[in-house]
């Protein structure tokens, strides 16, 4: 959709900026413009209508505007987000991919350092935890995601405090961190120390989703699916197919067996999915991936 611009003129009065000054866009709906506060609320009744149908029209461009993968600061290919394909650096706050973390492990003289900054692994779970504090006074997104982990488990020898950690997935979500907003959405969802609430869920689900959330985007499908939203729920599993989710491609074929999805929409999801597969696969994420599977089997 082409961007609409604001006319040069208080919608209200008429007047333009060489009369009153500044002119301000109505930060719903990036329409009109104000002079002043007053102007706006006075145009308000009449501008209601028009204003809620584009700022909802904006919010669902957002919501659908595919999202670069993070990369590893090392070997600079996307990280999948899935739990065994990254780890998160309490010295230096660095995410890195499993591919260079087991190169590091495998090297004869480095097999305790940071693959990024090369500082030797903390000691003891209250040192790792004063090191991720330390990167959360910074403020690290994923730091604070990943503490708020700790305290929503009572783990690496923290007591359990849920309101805490709920507090620390917000601050995450806020910086930046799609993980935070998604786990706020499952807190709501079971009802983690709070009442469950399923409209918060969801506008935590699409604020992760917005930031890149794979989990989030499948989750926001299956909640339109069984709202019998069927558009919708196969727009998000597109979205999340074609950025590298199994699962979403799944539903995908499925959904093109039941016809669904067209041809052209299944063709082309497949290519993406393919295409980003190849773009985050490589010799040592593979053998990294065995060996730590052989690691959770014994």
């Amino acid at each position: 959709m082409e961007s609409i611009s604001a006319p040069t003129v208080c919608a209200n009065c008429g007047k333009g900026e060489e009369e009153s000054g500044n002119l301000k866009k109505c930060s719903a709906c990036q329409l009109v413009k104000y002079c002043s506060r007053e102007c706006q609320a006075a145009h308000r009744p009449q501008h209601k209508k028009e204003c809620k149908k584009r700022a909802a029209e904006l919010y669902d461009e957002k919501l659908f505007k595919e999202v670069e993968p993070e990369e590893c600061p090392i070997c600079m290919l996307p990280i999948s987000g899935g739990e065994m394909s990254e780890n998160f650096q309490t010295c230096c706050g660095k995410t890195i991919c499993i591919g260079c973390i087991y190169a590091m492990k495998m090297s004869e003289e480095a097999t305790d350092l940071c693959p990024f900054c090369r500082t030797p692994d903390a000691n003891n779970e209250d040192e790792d935890n004063e090191r991720l504090k330390k990167i959360v006074e910074s403020g690290n997104a994923d730091a604070y995601y990943l503490l708020g982990c700790r305290y929503a488990d009572g783990d690496q020898g923290l007591a359990q405090d849920r309101q805490k950690a709920h507090e620390l997935f917000l601050k995450g979500g806020e910086l930046g961190c799609p993980t935070g907003y998604y786990s706020l959405g499952l807190v709501y969802t079971h009802g983690d120390g709070v009442e469950v609430d399923v409209k918060k869920a969801k506008q935590y689900f699409e604020l992760a989703a917005m930031r890149g959330s794979l989990e989030a985007r499948y989750d926001l499908g299956v909640s339109e699916y069984e709202a019998r939203n069927i558009q919708w729920a196969y727009k998000h599993w597109i979205l999340a197919a074609k950025a590298g989710c199994e699962r979403s491609l799944d539903l995908i074929k499925k959904g093109y067996e039941l016809r669904l999805v067209t041809k052209d929409e299944y063709e082309s999801t497949l290519r993406a999915y393919h295409d980003r597969q190849k773009e985050m696969k490589s010799d040592e994420r593979e053998r990294a991936a065995d060996w730590f599977q052989s690691i959770v089997n014994n």
